[in-house]
């Protein structure tokens, strides 16, 4: 397996079953909440949503827009099905970052706690992978 697959495709688990079984819900839950929940409604993005992003002072705002639309909807099935489950992780966490720490900075912590939880969630798939029960595990098997 090259550079970029093991990259791509890691996260072999030397945790038990039941434990990678727990991952597997987790991730499960939480991308199809992303996407379902928060990136589909973002699809395509609405020019209320586009002056939200040149508000906060992005350059090419329907570029941006589109990348956090996608992050949430494309990135929420990616981690759901565990494909390219880490560049998908890493995606939302960018994206639930600026959401968390720009977007609602004035808001309560209630209405940013939602963008803090899915990063958090993102970042220890980062971090850690997908797990025995996830694509990416099916297509490293296949590899070897």
């Amino acid at each position: 397996m090259g550079l970029n697959s093991s990259i791509l495709f890691s996260g072999a688990s030397n945790t038990s079953k039941s434990a990678d079984a727990g991952r597997a819900a987790l991730r499960v839950a939480a991308g199809l909440a992303l996407a379902l929940g928060h990136g589909l409604g973002k699809l395509p993005p609405s020019e209320g949503f586009i002056s939200g992003v040149t508000e906060l002072g992005f350059p090419f705002a329907v570029l941006f827009a589109w990348a956090a639309a996608l992050s949430e909807f494309a990135g929420g099935l990616l981690l759901a099905s565990g494909l390219l489950t880490r560049p998908a992780s890493l995606f939302i966490l960018i994206t639930m970052s600026v959401a968390g720490f720009l977007r609602h900075a004035g808001d309560p912590f209630g209405s940013r706690e939602k963008a803090f939880l899915f990063g958090f969630i993102a970042l220890m798939y980062l971090l850690a992978g997908a797990g025995r029960y996830s694509l990416d595990a099916l297509i490293r098997k296949n590899r070897r």
